[in-house]
C-alpha cells in the first residue's frame, strides 16, 4: 500500500519560510505534491510532522494550516484505500492525478487553491480575505470538506443562521457570503458544478457604518503634542498627519509607499485598493515628515520605517502588524487628548473628506483627491460622515423658535 508523508522544504534563503509537501510512496517509488503552504522552521515538528502551534498570537493561522493537512491526507488516504480495495493496478501518478481532481471539486479545497492563485498574482489582502472565509465555513462544516454538489440554498441559509447565532455582525455576514459565492461562481465558470443560483436569499449587501471624523482642532491639537518621550507614540502621530496632509492617503499606501515613488516634487503611488495612479504635490509640511524619516528609509527603501521586507508575502505580514499596532498607538494618543472616540486609521481620510466638504471644495474635487473611481462613491462615502453641518443648522433653526 503506498504510504504518505507529511515534509517541510526549507528555504535555501535565511529568514524565508519553507514550503510543506507531501511524499508518497509505493513500489519503492516517491513522487512529491508541492502545497501553497508555508512555514518556518520553528513553527513544524518535523519528528512528528505536523505544526507546532503556539499557544497564542500566530495560533489561529497554524491551526489552520493544520487543519488543511488534515483534510489533505484524509484525502489521499481515502483514494489509496480506494485503489487498493479494487485490487487493481495503480501508480502514484493516478494517485496524484485523483488526489488533484477531487480537491478540485471539494469547497474548502476549491478556495484555498483560490487563495493561493490570489497569492500568487500578488493579492495578498484578497487572499487573506478568501483564508478568513475558509476558517469560518470549515468550522461551520465541522472541518470536513464536501463537493460543490452540496452547497445549495439549504446549507448556505444554515451557514447565515450558525453565523448569526454567534453574534457575528450583518457586514461579516455579508462578507463571508460574497467570497463564497464568488468562489462558487468560479467553480460554475469552470463547469465544477452547474448553477442553482444557492446564494439568492442571504443578504451579500453592505450596510453603511458610522464613519467618524474629527474637527479640524483635533488634528492641531494632535499635530502640537510633544512627544519627544515616546518614539513610537510619535510615529504614529506623524502618519497620522500625513495622511490627513496627503488627501487622506490610506494606511496601506502609506506603509507600503518607497522612496522611488518620490519623484521631484510629487509623490506618484498606485492604490493599492483600486489601481487607480494617484500624484500629489509634497507640500512643506510633508517634506517635513518625509526628512524627519529620511535615515530609516536609505536602509529599507521605504519612506516610512513601518516594513522592512522585499518580498510580498513577509511584507504583507509585516503591515498587518504594524496597522495593528498603529491602532494602539493612536488609541493612547486619544487618551492623551482626551477624546471620547478613540482615533483610527481610518479617521484622518474621514476627516480630510470632511474638511474638504466644510470648506465647501468641490465634490468632483474631493472625490479625485482620495482616488474614489466616481463621486458617488464619494456622495455614498460623505453621507455616511458625521453631519455636524446639518446638525448645526437644525440647532440655529430650532434656536430661533425660542428667541
Amino acid at each position: 500500500m503506498a504510504t504518505v508523508k507529511v515534509k517541510l522544504r526549507e528555504s535555501t534563503v535565511g529568514g524565508k519560510a519553507g514550503v510543506i509537501y507531501y511524499q508518497l510512496c509505493h513500489r519503492r517509488k516517491s513522487q512529491q505534491v508541492t502545497t501553497s503552504m508555508r512555514l518556518q522552521p520553528r513553527q513544524w515538528d518535523a519528528r512528528r510532522g505536523c505544526v507546532i502551534t503556539p499557544l497564542s498570537g500566530e495560533a489561529h493561522a497554524l491551526l489552520s494550516v493544520q487543519q488543511r493537512i488534515d483534510r489533505d491526507l484524509c484525502l489521499l488516504h481515502t483514494i489509496i484505500r480506494d485503489f487498493e480495495f479494487r485490487q487493481e493496478g495503480y501508480s502514484l501518478r493516478d494517485v496524484v492525478d485523483r488526489f488533484r481532481e477531487s480537491r478540485r471539486s471539494t469547497v474548502l479545497a476549491y478556495v484555498e487553491t483560490q487563495a493561493a492563485r490570489l497569492e500568487a498574482n500578488g493579492k495578498l489582502g484578497t487572499a487573506r480575505n478568501y483564508r478568513r472565509t475558509l476558517g469560518s465555513f470549515s468550522d461551520f462544516l465541522g472541518g470536513r470538506d464536501i463537493p460543490f454538489s452540496l452547497v445549495d440554498e439549504r446549507l448556505v441559509e444554515q451557514y447565515d443562521d450558525w453565523l448569526r447565532r454567534r453574534g457575528v455582525v450583518r457586514n461579516t455576514v455579508s462578507f463571508y457570503m460574497r467570497i463564497l459565492r464568488a468562489v462558487y461562481n468560479r467553480a460554475v465558470k469552470e463547469d465544477v458544478v452547474p448553477q442553482t443560483d444557492p446564494f439568492r436569499h442571504v443578504y451579500t449587501g453592505v450596510d453603511q457604518t458610522c464613519k467618524r471624523a474629527v474637527g479640524e482642532d483635533v488634528v492641531v491639537r494632535l499635530r502640537q503634542l510633544d512627544l519627544t518621550h515616546s518614539p513610537s507614540l510619535a510615529l504614529a502621530r506623524d502618519i497620522f498627519i500625513f495622511s490627513y496632509c496627503s488627501r487622506g492617503m490610506a494606511f496601506v499606501d502609506i506603509a507600503f509607499l518607497r522612496n522611488q515613488d518620490i519623484v521631484g516634487d510629487t509623490i506618484r503611488y498606485v492604490r493599492r485598493k483600486t489601481g487607480q495612479r494617484l500624484v500629489i504635490r509634497i507640500e512643506p509640511c510633508i517634506a517635513k515628515l518625509i526628512g524627519r524619516y529620511a535615515g530609516a528609509g536609505r536602509i529599507s527603501g521605504y519612506v516610512f520605517p513601518l516594513l522592512s521586507s522585499d518580498d510580498p508575502v513577509r511584507a504583507f505580514s509585516q503591515y498587518r502588524t504594524a496597522l495593528d499596532y498603529y491602532n494602539r498607538r493612536l488609541k493612547k494618543l486619544s487618551g492623551l487628548l482626551g477624546l471620547e472616540v478613540p482615533l483610527s486609521s481610518y479617521t484622518s481620510r474621514h476627516t480630510w473628506a470632511t474638511a474638504a466638504r466644510n470648506h465647501n471644495i468641490p465634490l468632483s474635487v474631493i472625490s479625485a483627491g482620495m482616488g474614489h473611481a466616481s463621486e458617488k462613491t464619494t456622495q455614498i462615502y460623505l453621507a455616511s460622515l458625521e453631519n455636524s453641518v446639518i446638525d448645526q443648522a437644525n440647532r440655529s433653526l430650532i434656536a430661533s423658535l425660542y428667541v
